[in-house]
């Protein structure tokens, strides 16, 4: 039971509803391309995603500079929390507003996300040769 209370609590807060369902129609996101969706700064974004992966909600992995994001479906009751919120991802209008602009989201590369982000010092751009440009 605790177990489930951890996750309901951890769903109970709208940007980690907004992450959870994010992730349960992409199969992965970086931390860079939640950050964006949410509009908040990646502190934040980071904490809200601590708390999805304490609850067991959510797995990462480290691919290369990016930490990447995903829904953890090993969990007891996961397809349950899923068909329980359908209704809801549905007929949202902020969900479906945040599915048009993870579209635009993922349409850019990390590195042009990070360069917005964070400026030309996180992602130089390199030319052919391999040297940074500028």
């Amino acid at each position: 039971m605790d177990d489930t209370i951890s996750k309901l609590k951890a769903l109970a807060d709208k940007n980690r509803f907004r992450i959870f369902c994010a992730l349960a129609s992409h199969e992965e996101l970086c931390a860079c391309q939640i950050t964006e969706l949410l509009q908040v700064t990646g502190a934040t974004a980071s904490r809200h995603l601590s708390i999805l992966v304490t609850a067991g909600l959510l797995k990462s992995r480290k691919d290369g500079r990016w930490v990447l994001f995903s829904l953890d479906r090993s969990g007891s009751g996961f397809d349950g929390i899923l068909q329980w919120l359908d209704p809801e991802v549905r007929t949202s209008l902020t969900l479906q507003n945040d599915l048009d602009a993870l579209r635009r989201i993922t349409d850019l590369s990390r590195e042009d996300l990070c360069r917005k982000q964070r400026g030309e010092a996180c992602c130089p751009i390199r030319n052919k040769e391999g040297q940074h440009d500028g």
